[in-house]
């Protein structure tokens, strides 16, 4: 306690001792103080996060994950699915999640998936005629979709906002694109894009599981958000003959 005592008044002897020369060094022992009080700050504190709420860095977290698994996904879907990489020669995984991250935050000029975003994409994906690569339509429209959601944001401050509706729907939308999954099928019966293995010779529920926690990132937030904007959100029941994308 001594030792910390005479270091912190020292600067200050500094300046009694300076006399008539004090305004030289004034300057000098504030920024010696100003020093000494930001290195003693853990350096786990990040100054931008002075700028949000709670609710900001929850949904941090939950954007933070949610593009995580996306990326989880997109590798996995072409590792089960790698005909479909085959359809557009020289790509590889990295370079399709990169045309993925850059379409999903604005870039909206692909002729390869005409144009289309967020669900339109999803839909094209689902296309018994599209030609193209079906996993990157689909994980185009997935990424597009949640960014939008998100507000085109990938983080969020005091005077930010999020819409509860838009998350909630797009935690059923996502819902909606499993159920395509195993349900669409080719001329031959087999799936347009496969994802999990369920057979008496192996059983591989993986993707269900990412698929899973999409939905439970989105269902969570959209409570939070619901409760400190304290707007209800609008609930919707989809059927089995009924399974169509919401609008966000």
């Amino acid at each position: 306690m001594v030792k910390q005592s005479v270091y912190t008044w020292r600067p200050f002897k500094l300046m009694m001792c300076a006399g008539p020369n004090i305004g030289l060094w004034l300057p000098l022992v504030l920024l010696t103080l100003l020093m000494a009080g930001c290195t003693s700050v853990s350096s786990g504190l990040n100054v931008k996060n002075l700028a949000k709420s709670d609710v900001d860095l929850v949904a941090d977290i939950h954007r933070r994950e949610t593009s995580q698994l996306l990326q989880q996904l997109t590798t996995k879907l072409y590792l089960r699915n790698p005909n479909q990489l085959r359809r557009k020669p020289g790509e590889t995984i990295e370079s399709r999640w990169n045309a993925i991250v850059a379409y999903s935050v604005g870039s909206r000029t692909s002729p390869e998936l005409r144009n289309l975003s967020d669900i339109d994409a999803m839909r094209l994906a689902f296309d018994p005629a599209f030609a193209g690569d079906r996993v990157f339509a689909l994980m185009v429209g997935l990424a597009s979709m949640l960014s939008e959601a998100y507000g085109y944001k990938q983080e969020f401050y005091w005077l930010d906002s999020l819409d509860q509706q838009r998350l909630y729907n797009s935690a059923r939308n996502i819902e909606v694109m499993v159920w395509l999954l195993r349900t669409r099928m080719d001329d031959r019966g087999r799936p347009l894009i496969l994802t999990d293995t369920l057979s008496d010779s192996s059983f591989n529920l993986s993707f269900e599981r990412l698929f899973g926690k999409l939905i439970a990132h989105q269902d969570a937030l959209s409570m939070v958000i619901a409760g400190k904007t304290q707007r209800a959100v609008n609930t919707v029941a989809h059927s089995l003959v009924s399974m169509t994308f919401i609008p966000l």
